[in-house]
């Protein structure tokens, strides 16, 4: 099931992809993206009937028309919102994740300060051989 985040990120990914390569066919397309034949087709509709993408006729070098997928001048400013809003999102995360990661580099310090104490503290077995031995001497 898709999120409206991935379907997003899915978005941001075809713009990108399409800017740089408006001749890819879909199959060329899905695999660029490592989704299915379907999905991409699926998303390309969108971005078609949303204005962001128009399709021109061309004809391949194996004598088959083909698609030229051309960002529009609205497909373009979305792109840029797209991945203006997706990193701003990116970085949100990326500080989180730099929260979270101290806290925990926090706890296992303090468990190991703590650990160390307790040992510190605590004899051995060693040592209460040792004392018991000098005990019975004594």
């Amino acid at each position: 099931m898709s999120t409206p985040e991935t379907s997003l990120a899915a978005d941001l990914k075809l713009l990108r992809v399409l800017e740089c390569h408006p001749e890819y066919s879909q199959r060329q397309l899905a695999t660029v993206l490592g989704i299915s034949l379907g999905k991409t087709h699926y998303l390309l509709k969108a971005l078609l009937s949303k204005g962001l993408v128009k399709a021109q006729n061309f004809q391949r070098s194996d004598r088959k028309l083909g698609y030229l997928y051309v960002l529009t001048p609205t497909g373009v400013s979305a792109r840029l919102q797209l991945t203006r809003s997706f990193l701003a999102r990116k970085e949100e995360e990326y500080e989180s994740l730099r929260e979270q990661i101290k806290s925990l580099r926090d706890e296992l310090a303090a468990v190991a300060d703590t650990q160390c104490g307790i040992a510190a503290r605590e004899p051995n077995s060693i040592e209460l051989a040792s004392r018991k031995n000098r005990g019975a001497h004594s």
